[in-house]
């Protein structure tokens, strides 16, 4: 193999014409979107156990994305090896699974090996393939046309707008699946409870809010230094204001004391609580998400929140580092 000199600009060609031949080859899957796909979401929809993904190759390396895709939008799916399943992995296709096989030539021999034991637990049998005509495409259930007119590759070998194709048509019955199902956001996280997606829908304000004896808090008639002490001892660059029974009157910040000595006319000796807050602030519950609060101290610029009840009583208090510990930002 001999090294060719290309300069830049033919370089870019090249990647522009990749991605042009694959764009044209996905839009025409659109036309593929018919009885047979629909047929496809019913066996999958209507399954009892598992989604058995099987592929060779490039097509496995689609095949195990798609099966981890159908896994956490509410299908359950997992990927068998063809070549692993005629030693034993077979075991894992039981009568209530549905199998799903890829393979763009329809004649994959690892696949095809196996065929005749996968018709005789008479699990249905769904199959993308580049070729209606093929041994695979004939035997499935359902059969799904996932034909390419061109490789994005200049020798036309190498698997690209085939395996492209794969992967979106996979997707789209991954999204009819999780639509069809009522899959929710909130299904969603609890698929994935430890990334950040998963944090911003399950982490609510309550689970990390500060509580007790650990929320700053100060009586309307509580002279300024006594406030100041207060936002030094708890740490939140905020104290709330409240008045009988825990209930909230105000709040008064980091930013309120910054705007306070601005004004040189001011006596801060003189001054109490009730009147450096802020009266009618911004307030969060223990059952909003935590996101939404980050959402909110965005909104209105503010950096601190607190959290109160249904009788406006004063429950907990929260800042941005907060969520920022939690990883919701």
């Amino acid at each position: 193999m001999t090294e060719q000199h290309i300069n830049d600009s033919g370089l870019k060609k090249l990647g522009r014409a990749v991605i042009e031949i694959e764009a044209r080859e996905v839009a025409s899957l659109t036309q593929r979107i018919d009885d047979a796909f629909v047929a496809a979401c019913r066996f999958m929809l209507d399954c009892k156990g598992r989604i058995v993904v099987l592929g060779m190759g490039k097509s496995g390396h689609i095949g195990g994305k798609l099966a981890a895709t159908l896994a956490s939008t509410g299908s359950p799916a997992f990927f068998v090896h063809p070549g692993e399943a005629s030693h034993g992995d077979l075991g894992m296709i039981t009568v209530q699974d549905v199998v799903l096989a890829l393979s763009n030539s329809g004649e994959t021999q690892e696949i095809l090996t196996i065929l005749p034991l996968i018709k005789r637990i008479h699990v249905p049998l769904i199959a993308l393939t580049g070729n209606p005509d093929s041994t695979l495409a004939r035997n499935a259930d359902a059969h799904i046309n996932i034909a390419v007119s061109q490789e994005a590759c200049p020798l036309g070998l190498a698997p690209t707008s085939s395996t492209t194709a794969t992967l979106v048509m996979g997707d789209a019955l991954a999204v009819a699946l999780l639509d069809a199902r009522g899959f929710s956001r909130e299904d969603f996280a609890l698929s994935h409870p430890g990334g950040s997606l998963g944090r911003r829908l399950l982490l609510h304000i309550r689970d990390v809010m500060h509580t007790g004896d650990r929320v700053p808090r100060v009586p309307p008639d509580a002279p300024v230094s006594e406030v100041l002490l207060e936002m030094s001892r708890k740490g939140l660059g905020m104290t709330a204001v409240v008045g009988d029974n825990n209930i909230l009157k105000g709040i008064f910040t980091d930013g309120d004391l910054r705007r306070l000595f601005q004004n040189k006319e001011i006596d801060l000796h003189t001054l109490t609580a009730r009147d450096v807050m802020t009266a009618n602030c911004r307030t969060g519950h223990a059952g909003m998400l935590a996101a939404e609060s980050l959402e909110m101290m965005d909104r209105y610029k503010i950096n601190g929140l607190l959290v109160v009840d249904d009788d406006n009583k004063l429950i907990g208090a929260l800042n941005m580092h907060d969520l920022l510990r939690a990883g919701v930002v």
